[in-house]
C-alpha cells in the first residue's frame, strides 16, 4: 500500500512537471506576443475577458496570465478596473486543462502515443533556433503531462480503488452528511490545492477518483470548488509581501471565486444536475455491465470538467457587470500605501514568478523603476545647491544620503534576484539579458553615487565660510540641466520608448564633456584672476567632475540595455 501511494505521488509530480514545462515552453515561444496582446486588447471589459481566456488556455497557466496582468497594472499600463476582466477570463481559460485531461487522458489510451512525442521533443531541443527549441520544450512537457496522467490512472486501476472497502466506507460515511459533507470536501479541496500549489494536479486526482467509481459526483464537484478557492489562497499568501496593486489583483481573484462558491452552494444539487444533464451523465444511474461502467467513467469526467467551465462562465456573466463596485470594494479593503520617499523593491517583492521568463519581465520593470527613482534623487541636488537655511539644508542632505544607502541595497536585491532567475531554465537570449541587466543596475547605482558625491561637495562648500560666485552657480545649474536631460533620455531608452533615438545618447555625453572641459579651463583662469579662492574652485570642480562622470555612467547603462557599443553605431 505504501509503495502504491509513493507511485501515486510520483505520477502526480510527473504530471505537475509536465504542465510547468509546457507553460514555460509556450511562454518562451510567445511571451513577448502575449504581453503585447495583454497590453492592447484589455481596454474594454469584453476584450480583457477574451484576452485572459485565450492567453490562459494557450499557456495552460492562469498564474502566468495573472502575473503578466499585475505587471501591467504596476507599470501603470492597465488600471485595476481593466485587469479584473482579464483575471475573470483567466479563470475560464484554466478550465481548458480539465477538458484536455478528460478528453485525451480518459477517452484515449495515451501510453502508446507519448513516446513519439518524447522523441520529437528531444530532436527539437537540439535545434539551434530558440523558437524551435522552445517548441521542443512544450512538446516534452506535453508528453510528460500525459505520461503522468496515464500512469496515475493505471496506478489507480491497479490499486482497485472501487473495491477498497476502507476508502468506500470513508466516502460513504462522509457523503451522508448533507450540506456538511459538501462543505467538508470543499475545505479538503482547498487545503490539498494549497499544499500541492496546483489546482490542475488536484483536478487530476478528482477525475481519477470519480472515474474509478469510488468518489460520488457531488463530493467530487465539492472538491473542484475547493480547488478554485485553494488556488486563490496560494496567490494571496504569495502577494502579502508584494505591491499594493499585486495584492489587490490577488484579492480580486479570490473574491471572484468565493462569490461563485457561495451562490453555487445555495443551488448546489440543481446546478450540478443541470450540468450533468448537458454532458449526458446521470448521477443516480448505477452501471451494471462493463460497457456501462466504461461509459460512466468517461462521462463523469465530462461532468466534472463541464461543472468547472459552467461555474466560471456563470460567475463571469454575473460579475462582469459589477467591475466598478468590485474595484471600489477592493481598494477600500487594501488601501494604497504612501509611496513618498520609498525606495523599496516593488515588482519583485513577491519572489520568483511562475516561470523564469516572467521573472525576467518583473526584473526589467524593477530596473526601470530603479532608474526613475535615481533621477528623482538627482533632482534633489540642484535644490540643495540653492538652500541657504541650515535646517532645511541638513534635512535635504540627509534625504540624499539615505537614498544613496538604500540605492546600494536595491542594487544588491535586484542582483540577487537575477542570480536566482539565472538558475532556472532560460533561453540563450534571456541569459544574455540577465548579463545586460546586471551591468545596468551596477551603472545605475554608480549614478546614485555620483549624485551623493555632488551633494557632499556642496555640503563642504556650505560648511566653509565662502560661497560660490553667481557665475559659478550659473555654470553648475547649466551642466546639471544637461545631466537631467541625459537621465530622462536614458529612462526613455530603458522603457523602450519608440520616440527615443538611442544614437543621440552620445550627443548628451559629448555636450556634458565639452562643457566640463570649458569650465575646467575657465576655472584655472578665474582662480588666477582671483575671482574666487582656490578652495572654492576645488568644491566647484568637484561638482562639475561628478556631473561628467554621471554622463559616462548614463552611456554605460544605455550600452548595456541595447547590448552594443554606441561608438560603433
Amino acid at each position: 500500500m505504501i509503495l502504491a501511494v509513493l507511485k501515486m505521488i510520483g505520477c502526480l509530480a510527473l504530471l505537475m512537471f509536465g504542465m510547468k514545462m509546457m507553460s514555460e515552453g509556450l511562454q518562451k515561444l510567445t511571451g513577448g506576443h502575449l504581453r503585447a496582446v495583454l497590453g492592447t486588447m484589455t481596454k474594454h471589459r469584453v476584450g480583457g475577458l477574451l484576452t485572459g481566456t485565450f492567453v490562459t488556455a494557450a499557456v495552460q497557466s492562469s498564474t502566468a496570465t495573472t502575473v503578466m496582468t499585475v505587471s501591467f497594472v504596476n507599470a501603470g499600463l492597465l488600471t485595476l478596473k481593466q485587469a479584473i476582466p482579464v483575471i475573470m477570463g483567466a479563470n475560464i481559460g484554466t478550465t481548458a486543462t480539465a477538458w484536455i485531461m478528460s478528453i485525451f487522458g480518459f477517452q484515449f489510451n495515451m501510453s502508446s502515443f507519448v513516446w513519439p512525442f518524447f522523441a520529437l521533443g528531444i530532436i527539437l531541443t537540439y535545434v539551434r533556433k530558440n523558437s524551435v527549441k522552445s517548441f521542443g520544450e512544450f512538446v516534452f512537457g506535453f508528453a510528460f503531462m500525459f505520461l503522468g496522467l496515464t500512469t496515475l490512472r493505471e496506478n489507480a486501476v491497479a490499486m482497485d480503488l472501487a473495491h477498497n472497502q476502507s476508502i468506500i466506507n470513508f466516502f460513504a460515511t462522509t457523503g451522508g452528511w448533507g450540506m456538511l459533507s459538501t462543505l467538508l470536501f470543499l475545505l479538503l479541496g482547498g487545503i490539498l490545492t494549497m499544499c500541492v500549489q496546483s489546482s490542475a494536479a488536484i483536478m487530476a486526482i478528482t477525475l481519477i477518483l470519480c472515474s474509478s467509481g469510488v468518489l460520488p459526483i457531488y463530493q467530487g464537484i465539492a472538491l473542484v470548488m475547493g480547488e478554485n478557492i485553494g488556488t486563490t489562497v496560494t496567490s494571496n499568501l504569495a502577494a502579502l509581501s508584494a505591491s499594493t496593486q499585486a495584492r489587490r489583483a490577488a484579492l480580486a481573484h479570490m473574491l471572484f471565486n468565493v462569490f461563485g462558491v457561495v451562490w453555487v452552494l445555495i443551488i448546489f444539487h440543481p446546478f450540478v444536475n443541470m450540468v450533468c444533464h448537458f454532458v449526458g451523465f446521470d448521477p443516480a444511474f448505477v452501471p451494471q455491465t462493463e460497457d456501462e461502467i466504461a461509459r460512466a467513467s468517461v462521462r463523469v469526467t465530462y461532468a466534472l470538467s463541464g461543472f468547472h467551465t459552467a461555474f466560471n462562465l456563470c460567475n463571469v456573466l454575473i460579475l462582469i457587470w459589477f467591475i466598478k463596485p468590485m474595484e471600489t470594494l477592493i481598494c477600500k479593503i487594501i488601501k494604497e500605501k504612501e509611496d513618498g520617499e520609498d525606495f523599496s523593491i516593488k515588482f519583485i517583492s513577491g519572489g520568483l514568478m511562475s516561470t523564469a521568463e516572467l521573472s525576467l519581465y518583473e526584473a526589467r520593470k524593477e530596473i526601470n523603476l530603479f532608474a526613475e527613482r535615481t533621477l528623482k534623487m538627482f533632482r534633489f541636488v540642484p535644490e540643495l545647491l540653492e538652500m541657504k537655511d541650515e535646517d532645511d539644508f541638513v534635512k535635504l542632505f540627509a534625504r540624499i544620503e539615505k537614498y544613496e544607502g538604500i540605492s546600494d541595497s536595491m542594487e544588491i536585491e535586484i542582483a540577487n534576484y537575477l542570480n536566482k532567475v539565472s538558475e532556472g531554465r532560460l533561453s540563450p537570449e534571456s541569459k544574455r539579458n540577465i548579463q545586460s541587466m546586471l551591468r545596468e543596475i551596477s551603472e545605475i547605482e554608480s549614478i546614485g553615487d555620483a549624485c551623493y558625491n555632488m551633494a557632499r561637495a556642496i555640503n563642504r562648500k556650505f560648511r566653509s565660510k565662502e560661497d560660490f560666485i553667481e557665475e559659478q552657480y550659473k555654470h553648475i545649474k547649466h551642466i546639471m540641466q544637461l545631466c537631467d536631460k541625459a537621465l530622462t533620455h536614458m529612462i526613455g531608452v530603458l522603457n523602450d520608448d519608440p520616440q527615443i533615438n538611442v544614437k543621440s545618447t552620445l550627443n548628451f555625453e559629448y555636450e556634458i564633456n565639452d562643457y566640463r572641459k570649458l569650465l575646467k579651463e575657465k576655472n584655472v583662469a578665474d582662480i588666477e584672476s582671483q575671482k574666487y579662492s582656490y578652495q572654492m574652485g576645488v568644491h566647484y570642480m568637484d561638482v562639475v567632475n561628478d556631473c561628467e562622470k554621471l554622463g559616462d555612467y548614463i552611456v554605460n547603462v544605455v550600452e548595456a540595455h541595447v547590448n552594443r557599443r554606441l561608438s560603433s553605431v
